[in-house]
């Protein structure tokens, strides 16, 4: 099974998070890819290309079309049709400076893209994919955009820790289950889950790239919040008793304990995540 043949995300769910994933996107890693895209254009109004990957409804275009100087276009790549289409309608037509946003979609295998398919791309982009991947998987990408010379920046993977308070007994069975359910073995594929930016940081690197992380996490808590925070609970202890059958009397009571929190508004948690950028080498020098 493809990368793209796996069942996707709700577009309620991304909606829901889309809010929280914006929050917690890494700004500091904008600089240096600002100064590189300036950089590596070779004509004052060159055409950046952009391939947003895995691009579900679109939320990272969103954020990044309005925070990317001159002309762009994007070209979204996922599985999914129906998204494809809700992110194509909604990306914005416009960038930092005013200048025209263009838009194309691709419906096929992201985990095969080359270094040739890369060819004339500017920048690879993704959010919320990495840890969905297997180690081969992004080795292949980074392969393709080392090859290509194309910078990438690789948004909001899980980082297998998440902080709860208040505390509860149950939340590092909860956690530590979750994470190895992040990474089972999905027909076949053994997905990276929370070791997907180490192993990433060391693929990208591996291929001559400068990479940098940082974290990105969620923040959630209050009234403004409690959608979110439920739906993810009940996500993260749903597959934490999947991954544990044992859990399974344990974890409902604790789900229930932790949702009457979150409707009273007494529950804080964080997610945490990181972002990544690798830049390639320009062209006579180091990165």
């Amino acid at each position: 099974m493809s990368v793209t043949d796996r069942p996707r995300f709700a577009p309620d769910w991304l909606a829901l998070r889309e809010g929280a994933d914006a929050d917690a996107r890494a700004t500091e890693l904008l600089g240096p890819l600002r100064r590189r895209l300036d950089a590596d254009r070779s004509w004052p109004g060159a055409v950046l290309v952009v391939r947003d990957l895995g691009c579900g409804t679109g939320s990272m275009g969103r954020w990044l079309v309005p925070r990317l100087r001159g002309p762009q276009h994007w070209v979204l790549h996922d599985h999914d049709a129906a998204l494809l289409g809700l992110a194509a309608a909604r990306l914005p037509r416009t960038g930092a400076d005013g200048s025209r946003v263009t838009v194309a979609t691709r419906r096929g295998d992201i985990g095969r893209l080359t270094a040739e398919e890369l060819s004339g791309t500017g920048l690879v982009t993704a959010s919320a994919l990495l840890d969905l991947l297997t180690r081969a998987e992004v080795d292949r990408l980074a392969a393709a955009c080392a090859g290509a010379g194309c910078p990438a920046l690789l948004a909001l993977s899980v980082a297998g820790r998440v902080e709860l308070t208040p505390a509860d007994p149950l939340d590092a069975a909860i956690g530590g289950a979750f994470n190895d359910h992040q990474r089972r073995l999905d027909d076949g594929r053994r997905l990276l889950g929370p070791d997907a930016v180490a192993a990433a940081r060391e693929l990208f690197a591996g291929r001559g790239m400068t990479v940098r992380t940082h974290s990105s996490p969620w923040r959630l808590g209050g009234a403004g919040d409690s959608a979110l925070t439920a739906e993810w609970l009940r996500g993260w202890v749903g597959a934490a008793r999947e991954q544990r059958p044992d859990l399974a009397p344990r974890a409902t009571a604790y789900l229930r304990r932790r949702l009457e929190a979150c409707e009273a508004g007494e529950l804080r948690v964080v997610v945490h995540h990181h972002d990544l950028l690798a830049l390639p080498a320009p062209v006579g020098g180091p990165a």
